[in-house]
Parts: structure tokens; C-alpha cells; sequence
């Protein structure tokens, strides 16, 4: 049968043999005889994956942190390569391509999200291309399936996944969540997601993920997974498990909380500018009038959890440019995970901040 995501959420990586439990047990070894859970895995480990893999129609392998799923990625390139990443993009994921640079491992370009023309020239140049799609902490939208295009009609030269194709196309789907978008299905080599926010949906656990086309880069990212160590805890696998149970009913809640508070925002005048994903999601960001009013704002939420990250029950905002690592957004641009409180207690909490700054 050809069951839905929602449906797919619930019931993938379960066990259905005659005995089995309802839900994969947590599995606290560091060895099952002669295998050794950092090399084989675990069945807790294998259930996250199998789900997730599910989802995102590739073959998936689990990371402690989403940086440490990004750091396998990076690890498939040899020394040299270079990679392109947009200005607007995850913070973390900046600075580890920044030591590489600085070390020699790697070269790096950086490339305006917005500037789809360079992005098409790159295809035919880089080694990986590392999109986001929305960007993080702007929003902006990359259309990776032109991109993808792009680089499967590159000449090949030898790709470190011993592809007949270049450049790797890398997507960053935290944002999205597989609900958003497959960029399997787009056309790119690979997908990463911190599972740390959407998937596991509950600020209680660390754990990063990839997902892959084939086979044969899904060995090749847990060969890096043994050498860098980079292994999910027990707890963690279980715990993103069960938050992703519940993804398709807390994405749905949130994009639609999300949507009308960005309609409300773009009508409110102490607000510059909104922007909101056209694919959903709960994540929003818009702009006050300098650092002073949004840190001002920020101060005078109640409700409203003045936090970084993203992606839990509860709703978080944070103003990104006070992070030196942000520099590049507008000083009084605001990023809003918004959680699944009720729209109209948020609505008050963020009206009464606003009113404030008269």
C-alpha cells in the first residue's frame, strides 16, 4: 500500500515479528557479542534510520549531532576539494568549513542564496555544493532541483563518492523536515537534518542525521561514522524516534500558527519586514528597526522563551545578528520557531512586546 507520510511516521522502523514490542526497546550496549555497537549499530539506532530513511526515500545513518552528520559529509571530499555554501546558512556548519579552510583541507566559495546564476556556474567547478532550503536564520528558498540539474550535467572528474557525476549536491532539510520536502527526489546525492529540533520536537536530546540516494554513500557515511565516532546515543536514537511519531501532526500545527502570525506581523507597523517559507514550516523570521527596538522586544516577551535553537513544543525567538557568527543579517531581523501554543496567546505575548517600543 502506498500510505501517506502521517501514516509512515507512526509505523516505520517497528518490529512486527510474532513477540515483538510495540516500540523498539532502548539499547544501552556497547557490545552485542562479537559486534561492536560503534561499528554494527544497534537495533535502537536501526529503527531512527529505518524511519527516517522511510521519509525521505533514501537510506539514512545517525549521527550524535547534526554537526557530526555534517562532518561525514565534509569527510567524503579529499584534501583540496572545493566546496560551495551559502552567506546565509547555518552558523556551525560556517565555522567547520572555515577551519578546514584555514587548515588547507578544503577551499571554500560562498554564494548569496539568492544568486541562482552562480549557483547554476558552480555546478560545473565545485566538489559539493552544500545547500539550505529555507536558509538558516534569513528563510530564503534555494530551488535545488535546477541546481541538482545543474551538477548532474557536469563533466565527471573523478567525485570522492565515486559517482559518475559532479559535483555532490548536499541539502540541509532541518527546516523543511522531510513534510516540507524530499530533496532525494529534487536530485540531490545527500540530505542532513539536525534531528536535535523538528524530528525530535521536544529540546530534550542531540542527535544529526543523513540520508542518502544509494547504497553504496550510505556505506560511505558510516565508514565516517566509525572513524569520527561520531555515534547517537542510546537515549537520543529512542528519543528522536518518538519525537518523529509525532512530526506530521506537530508540522501541520505549527506551519498553520506560523502562517497567520506572519500574515499578522506583515500588518502590524512596528514590523519592517516578514518573511515565512512558501513550503511551511514552523519557523518565521521578521524585522524590527534596529538592534535596540528587537532587543527591546525580545526583553518584553512573557510567554515567548527568548532562546536559541528551534523546533520544540515551546515557541523560541532569538535576534541571530547579536551572534558575531551573523553578522550578515540585519541587525533587527528576529528568528521565530514558533511551538505549539495556543496562536492567540502567542499573538498577545508578541503584541504587548511591540506596544512597548511606542
Amino acid at each position: 500500500m502506498n500510505w501517506s507520510a502521517r501514516t509512515r511516521a507512526v509505523n516505520s522502523g517497528r518490529r512486527d515479528g510474532e513477540g515483538d514490542p510495540a516500540n523498539v526497546p532502548i539499547t544501552p550496549a556497547s557490545h552485542l557479542g562479537l559486534g561492536y555497537a560503534r561499528e554494527d549499530g544497534t537495533d535502537t539506532w536501526r529503527a531512527f534510520e529505518d524511519a527516517i530513511g522511510d521519509l525521505e526515500g533514501g537510506h539514512a545513518t545517525a549521527f550524535a549531532s547534526g554537526m557530526g552528520a555534517i562532518s561525514a559529509v565534509f569527510d567524503l571530499l579529499p584534501s583540496g576539494a572545493e566546496v560551495v555554501v551559502p552567506t546565509d546558512s547555518y552558523a556551525g556548519m560556517r565555522d567547520m568549513l572555515g577551519h578546514a579552510e584555514a587548515s588547507g583541507r578544503l577551499r571554500a566559495r560562498r554564494l548569496d542564496p539568492r544568486d541562482t546564476d552562480a549557483w547554476l556556474a558552480a555546478a560545473g567547478e565545485a566538489d559539493l555544493l552544500w545547500l539550505e532550503s529555507p536558509t538558516n536564520p534569513s528563510l530564503f528558498e534555494m530551488p535545488i532541483a535546477e541546481i541538482a540539474r545543474a551538477a548532474g550535467a557536469a563533466p565527471a572528474t573523478g567525485a570522492a563518492v565515486g559517482s559518475d557525476r559532479r559535483p555532490i549536491v548536499a541539502v540541509d532539510n532541518t527546516f523543511a523536515t522531510p513534510l516540507g520536502q524530499q530533496p532525494l527526489s529534487l536530485g540531490a546525492d545527500v540530505v542532513m537534518h539536525s534531528a536535535t529540533k523538528l524530528i525530535g520536537g521536544h529540546s530534550d536530546l542531540l542527535l544529526g542525521v543523513t540520508v542518502v540516494a544509494t547504497e553504496q554513500l550510505a556505506e560511505q557515511m558510516r565508514a565516517a561514522r566509525r572513524r569520527g565516532g561520531a555515534t547517537p546515543g542510546a537515549l537520543e536514537a529512542w528519543l528522536a524516534l518518538r519525537g518523529m511519531r509525532t512530526l506530521p501532526v506537530r508540522y501541520a500545527a505549527v506551519s498553520a500558527t506560523a502562517a497567520e502570525l506572519a500574515k499578522r506581523l506583515g500588518e502590524h507597523p512596528a514590523v519592517v519586514d516578514v518573511r515565512y517559507p512558501s513550503l511551511g514550516g514552523g519557523v518565521l523570521s521578521f524585522e524590527l528597526v534596529g538592534a535596540e527596538s528587537a532587543d527591546a522586544f525580545c526583553a518584553g516577551l512573557r510567554l515567548i522563551r527568548h532562546a536559541t535553537s528551534l523546533g520544540g513544543t515551546e515557541s523560541t525567538l532569538e535576534r541571530r545578528a547579536a551572534r558575531p557568527s551573523d553578522a550578515h543579517v540585519p541587525a533587527g531581523a528576529i528568528r521565530f520557531s514558533v511551538g505549539l501554543e495556543d496562536p492567540d496567546d502567542l499573538w498577545a505575548d508578541i503584541t504587548q512586546a511591540l506596544a512597548r517600543l511606542e
